[in-house]
């Protein structure tokens, strides 16, 4: 309640707030999602035959995908390579491959030093190495709040990924 109840009081207090928020989220992409359980049921009568459905293949691309996006769009997508492990230093280099697109493609915010971070509470973007490069740099970071994955902005992004890509093998436009 405290991480709401702050950002709240900061929207009121600065009316540009949202304008400066830089949202980061991370997600696994596949060359094509499975369907889910959910997603493949149907209807049907108790007398009609069952559906056939045909046996889903392991996904031949998989990896994890940080976006960087802010009221605007899309700032930065870093894909993470498959044999790397997303860890503190990777994910600090990423921090420095971001200040520079935001000097680029933010302009304004680079000038004013504006722009706040908000990330998840992820091991990688929790470390004290990162919150020191982001103290360092004078990057403020807006707390996300514990279990409410509803309540995080940054979230909203995995919930509409679904609809980027559908479920036919090579069809995402970012594998072209």
């Amino acid at each position: 309640m405290n991480c709401c109840a702050d950002t709240l009081e900061n929207i009121e207090n600065d009316p540009d707030f949202l304008l400066n928020l830089i949202m980061c989220d991370e997600t696994w992409i596949f060359q094509y999602d499975p369907e889910t359980k959910r997603q493949s049921m149907h209807w049907k009568s108790p007398q009609s035959p069952r559906k056939k459905k045909a046996r889903m293949s392991n996904s031949k691309f998989k990896t994890i995908m940080i976006v960087f996006f802010d009221i605007r769009g899309v700032i930065y997508i870093d894909w993470v390579p498959e044999d790397q492990t997303l860890n503190q230093g990777y994910y600090k280099n990423v921090l420095t491959t971001l200040r520079e697109r935001v000097r680029r493609r933010r302009p304004d915010m680079w000038k004013n030093a504006s722009c706040i971070i908000h990330h998840d509470n992820a091991p990688p973007q929790n470390a004290l190495s990162v919150k020191r490069y982001l103290a360092k740099n004078n990057i403020p970071l807006m707390e996300h709040p514990p279990y409410f994955p509803d309540l995080a902005p940054c979230d909203f992004f995995s919930s509409r990924k679904s609809s980027l890509c559908s479920k036919e093998p090579g069809s995402c436009p970012w594998m072209q």
